[in-house]
């Protein structure tokens, strides 16, 4: 794909291929290693702004970003009222930070029964409110979102221009509707719709597991960019292939990764996310279904990393 900088209201990209936002994996750690690989923005998980005005630590510790990061800082956060928005951007949390991302697409039953994430695609009036709070907060803003709730009835390019004029500065469009989850194929034309409705830059994201898939998904929608979600937890190395540069040894990579996230975040924590993160990355691989059982009986990181080692990386 043809690879430009994206300008977020005067904050530019190194290039248009992002990490999107992804709860319970976009730690410190891996967005680091994303950026690393060539990943031109990362993105936190996404974090409870109501939690972090109730001085929540769960919801604190999701912003942490190590000194040796050297890109852009961009946050995630979702809420539903838009005085607890104001209140986040505003905290001393999200100081860091020169982007903050509105999550207005998760799916999952918890967050859209409390009337957040996908449900605000339902609620224009109370999704503006949120935009233009987080905007009084002083922040460059980006929203993203779904085409709509259910299939078939689809929102993208209203609620898109609804960004837009609330204060948006990019957009991020997952091409599924709400009760697709994360399965089906991606709906071109309505990000291509969301394109041809704003001005603001346009990040198309659902479906990116390979170079062709990122090529495909731009010469589909005609987006300014791509964002890779479950194709990066699976192979962070796909920046690489799609950014055009060389892909580093998988072994030691990895090896850095289990390193680096015992350092910051502790054993116990190091060993149940890497041994879900190397399950990933050998998943279709010869053997991987009894390499699960094993990486899954794994009782510690030297364990583990002595198992990383006995992989064909290749």
């Amino acid at each position: 794909m043809q690879l430009k900088s994206i300008d977020i209201n005067g904050l530019h990209t190194p290039n248009n291929v992002f990490l999107a936002p992804l709860a319970g994996y976009t730690n410190a750690v891996f967005r680091k290693m994303c950026y690393d690989l060539g990943a031109g923005l990362t993105f936190t998980e996404m974090v409870s702004a109501k939690g972090l005005c109730y001085k929540s630590e769960a919801s604190a510790d999701l912003l942490y970003v190590g000194k040796d990061y050297s890109g852009i800082k961009a946050c995630q956060l979702f809420g539903g009222e838009p005085e607890y928005i104001k209140m986040a951007v505003l905290s001393e949390h999200i100081a860091p930070f020169d982007l903050v991302d509105l999550n207005m697409g998760c799916p999952v039953p918890k967050i859209f029964n409390n009337g957040e994430g996908s449900a605000l695609l339902a609620d224009f009036n109370r999704a503006s409110k949120i935009i233009k709070a987080a905007k009084a907060g002083g922040k460059r803003v980006s929203v993203k979102f779904r085409i709509g709730i259910k299939e078939g009835d689809f929102v993208a390019k209203d609620f898109a221009k609804m960004c837009e004029d609330s204060g948006a500065d990019m957009l991020t469009v997952h091409g599924r509707t709400r009760d697709k989850m994360y399965a089906g194929e991606v709906n071109y034309s309505q990000i291509a719709a969301v394109k041809n409705a704003v001005s603001i830059p346009v990040i198309a994201n659902g479906g990116v597991f390979s170079d062709g898939d990122a090529v495909n998904l731009i010469d589909k929608t005609g987006a300014d960019g791509v964002a890779l979600a479950r194709g990066a937890m699976y192979a962070p190395w796909l920046f690489c292939e799609i950014t055009g540069t060389p892909v580093p040894d998988k072994k030691q990579l990895i090896l850095n990764q289990i390193k680096d996230t015992n350092a910051v975040y502790g054993e116990r924590f190091c060993l149940v996310f890497m041994r879900k993160m190397v399950a990933f990355y050998t998943k279709g691989s010869r053997n991987s279904s009894a390499l699960r059982t094993a990486l899954f009986n794994c009782g510690s990181v030297n364990q583990l990393v002595a198992m990383v080692n006995e992989i064909n990386w290749q």
